[in-house]
């Protein structure tokens, strides 16, 4: 059974949880010789996780007013078809997409129009639906009601957004016993016009937390196929990356690595709670701390503001399955912090590794706990 973080009077704790359903997840990958098979180059494209669009259904096509010639039929008879049915619009969860770049740069989707009715008893031709592609995991709010439409949550799944107009009918539709000869007709309904917000949460099966420059960004860079930027000062990391983790028996993973999160995090501080949405659907935790004893306040102080901004942003973050992850181990200041750090958070309950990305110093441990858990909670789900 897969346990969870929950805080209660003593702090945070460990306990069993329920697992969460499996997520895709996307191919490709990275390097770690002997367990980790051979890495492949990533792709690197401009990061959009929200943006607003105007989605616009095709109005339906007019019905024709016509009249044939037939002996003895008043005006020969109407033949006049009705208009075809305007397009929808639709979107579209697509596993090849990863970002709302598309949907920022395009921002009104208009679908075309149904064709009008013609004579002797044609119809118009429907129009098409207007098919709006966005990555998996894409919320669609309605913009004046911000009421939740659709959570896109697996490949292939959409949502009817805006319903196309009605094609109007022809005079062929008004024949009676009184009117065999009607100059009546329709014109085609309009079509729905919607404001709308996209939200893009990452989904991925590990997600990287921890507070600036403890070292998530080198840690993903070693593991997995994503090229962060990697310097010595705070927020390096400005927008969430995906990495591609594949182990060598062919079992593979996504990891986020998630922007640095500081003390009052939830309320908009530093890079604020823009990104800690994306940690809702990942399915493990990894919270690296930096032991340094040169940094303000203590190594367990600093576990704690980070759990803190979870439980304060969305209570259910902290039950997710956690590892606690100490950091740069390979400084010799931070070996005396790391082992006091360790032996208190295996007090607390965490299962903890020592790692120093750096160097490789016990990463092949912390990814084999990792597939361990993500195996049991496949296994169980």
């Amino acid at each position: 059974m897969i346990v969870g973080s929950v805080r209660d009077e003593g702090g945070f704790r460990q306990e069993p949880i329920l697992p969460t359903p499996i997520l895709p997840r996307v191919d490709t990958y990275h390097p770690f010789p002997d367990f980790v098979s051979q890495n492949t180059e990533a792709l690197v494209v401009k990061f959009v996780d929200q943006t607003r669009i105007r989605a616009v259904s095709g109005d339906g096509g007019r019905g024709c007013l016509s009249f044939r010639r037939e002996a003895f039929v008043p005006k020969g008879g109407p033949d006049g078809g009705d208009g075809g049915k305007g397009g929808d619009v639709i979107i579209r969860a697509d596993a090849s997409l990863h970002t709302l770049l598309d949907c920022q740069y395009q921002q009104l989707y208009k679908a075309k129009r149904g064709a009008h009715g013609m004579g002797k008893d044609r119809h118009g031709r429907s129009a098409p639906p207007l098919i709006v592609r966005v990555p998996v995991g894409t919320l669609v709010h309605d913009e004046e009601t911000q009421e939740l439409i659709a959570d896109l949550d697996r490949p292939g799944k959409e949502v009817l957004v805006a319903v196309g107009g009605r094609g109007g009918r022809g005079n062929a539709r008004f024949v009676s016993s009184r009117n065999r000869a009607p100059r009546r007709f329709e014109g085609g309904q309009p079509g729905v016009e919607r404001s709308l917000r996209l939200e893009l949460k990452l989904i991925a099966d590990v997600g990287l937390i921890g507070l600036p420059n403890a070292g998530k960004s080198t840690l993903i860079s070693r593991v997995s196929n994503a090229r962060p930027k990697i310097a010595d000062y705070p927020f390096t990391t400005k927008v969430p990356g995906l990495g591609i983790v594949r182990i060598g028996d062919g079992f593979d993973f996504v990891m986020a690595d998630i922007p640095g999160l500081i003390k009052d995090a939830h309320k908009g501080a530093g890079m604020g709670d823009r990104f800690l949405r994306h940690i809702e659907r990942t399915r493990l935790l990894l919270h690296l701390v930096d032991p340094s004893p040169h940094l303000d306040n203590g190594p367990e102080e600093r576990f704690d503001i980070v759990m803190n901004e979870l439980t304060s942003y969305r209570v259910d973050l902290v039950r997710k399955p956690l590892l606690a992850v100490i950091t740069k181990t390979d400084l010799p200041e931070n070996r005396e912090p790391a082992d006091e750090l360790r032996a208190a958070l295996e007090r607390r309950g965490f299962e903890v590794y020592a790692i120093s990305a750096a160097t490789g110093s016990g990463l092949k441990e912390l990814l084999r706990g990792i597939v361990r858990l993500l195996k049991r909670g496949r296994s169980e789900s």
